[in-house]
């Protein structure tokens, strides 16, 4: 049996703004809104350009100095989304990143989640019988350093299922040498499921790592 870790977890709210706004540990700042428009600024702080399907992002700053992407899509622009990616990644931001989540669970369990990242780790290889078998149902697509495997019928647009293998060693002379197999459930797959109900759905996403990898898995949550 595998331990499977959530290094991501995203969830939408209403109201999200609410949770940080009367506390002086935490700051918002506005890069794309109705009279702010700063893309450099938001490449700089998480590497990637902002897409045309968001309407809104901010930037969430804690007093640890964690910096969290805000978003407003077009497609439910009533909603916040909150992304906490990078839970499990060996380091004091990820530490910082599970207790900041750990804080905030008892206020956003009504929330819905619209995106969980599953890890497994590996010391050294991911067995070949495992690549054998994600390439049973799936193409594998090298990106960088990063292999995709996409299905057969999967368009460039995927709202159901990523999964992707990567190296995830510190450095390269880490002694460690860890290899990660990644799941990411997305909103058509989670099917609307609150944060209080999200360790009900991990025996199906169990039974889906299985299906496709051939790993037997248990998902814990932080």
């Amino acid at each position: 049996m595998k331990q499977g870790v959530i290094d991501s977890l995203n969830f939408n709210s209403e109201n999200l703004e609410a949770l940080f706004n009367d506390d002086e540990n935490y700051i918002i700042e506005t890069v794309k809104s109705i009279g702010a428009f700063e893309p450099q600024r938001w490449k700089e702080a998480f590497k990637k350009s902002l897409t045309r399907n968001l309407i809104e992002a901010k930037i969430l700053h804690t007093a640890a100095g964690l910096m969290l992407p805000i978003k407003r899509y077009s497609r439910s622009p009533k909603k916040q989304v909150l992304e906490f990616a990078g839970l499990q990644g060996y380091n004091d931001k990820s530490k910082l990143l599970s207790e900041l989540l750990s804080s905030l669970l008892e206020h956003i369990q009504d929330e819905q989640v619209v995106r969980v990242d599953v890890a497994i780790d590996f010391k050294g290889k991911i067995p070949n019988r495992v690549i054998k078998k994600l390439c049973e149902d799936r193409e594998p697509f090298r990106y960088f350093n990063t292999t995709y495997y996409k299905s057969k019928s999967e368009k460039k647009s995927n709202n159901r299922l990523n999964i992707k293998t990567y190296n995830k060693s510190l450095t390269k002379n880490d002694t460690e040498n860890i290899h990660r197999l990644e799941f990411s459930f997305l909103s058509s797959y989670l099917q609307k499921v609150q944060v209080k109900n999200l360790e009900k759905s991990f025996k199906k996403m169990e039974k889906t790592i299985k299906r496709f990898s051939g790993i037997n898995v248990q998902i814990s949550f932080l």
